[in-house]
């Protein structure tokens, strides 16, 4: 495969979706592999922002103990979704 944008910023993506316990980065990973090819630039912009924010927030939001930000919402109700949280 050529190495292109795309390619080098999906690759960043998936080691900043690694989050070092093994359930966020399913949890994350499986997001960007469902659904990042298919998602429109203010999506991926979101999700990308979404890997800036620290984990135990990114936990309680996708266990539903806190609400996320509005501008995460939709994703992580996808998320939580996919997986059944």
């Amino acid at each position: 495969m050529a190495f292109t944008e795309d390619s080098s910023q999906l690759a960043r993506l998936r080691w900043r979706a690694r989050r070092g316990t093994r359930e966020l980065d399913r949890l994350m990973g499986g997001w960007l592999d469902a659904r990042y090819a298919h998602a429109d630039a203010p999506t991926r912009a979101t999700f990308d922002a979404l890997l800036d924010e620290s984990d135990p927030d990114l936990w309680d939001w996708l266990i539903a103990r806190g609400e996320p930000p509005q501008r995460f919402a939709a994703i992580v109700d996808e998320i939580r979704a996919q997986h059944r949280l």
